[in-house]
């Protein structure tokens, strides 16, 4: 049995996830006086997670529908 979400609230968990991350990294960053190579690791994992999650599609996201395509 495959779970799956809808595309609705695929993008409104990508985006908390992402928001979340983002101040994360600042806090534990600030707290711990970390480099930009560990900060540029920590980003690069954070988006690792969510690639793995949209492409064993678990994660339906249509980015909000900026990019419909319409054929008319």
């Amino acid at each position: 049995m495959k779970y799956k979400l809808g595309n609705r609230t695929s993008d409104i968990l990508i985006t908390i996830y992402a928001i979340i991350t983002v101040f994360g990294r600042i806090y534990i960053e600030s707290l711990f006086q970390i480099t930009y190579l560990s900060s540029l690791f920590m980003g690069l994992f954070t988006l690792f997670v969510l690639w793995a999650l949209i492409k064993i599609k678990f994660l339906n996201p249509v980015w909000f529908g900026l990019f419909n395509k319409k054929n008319n």
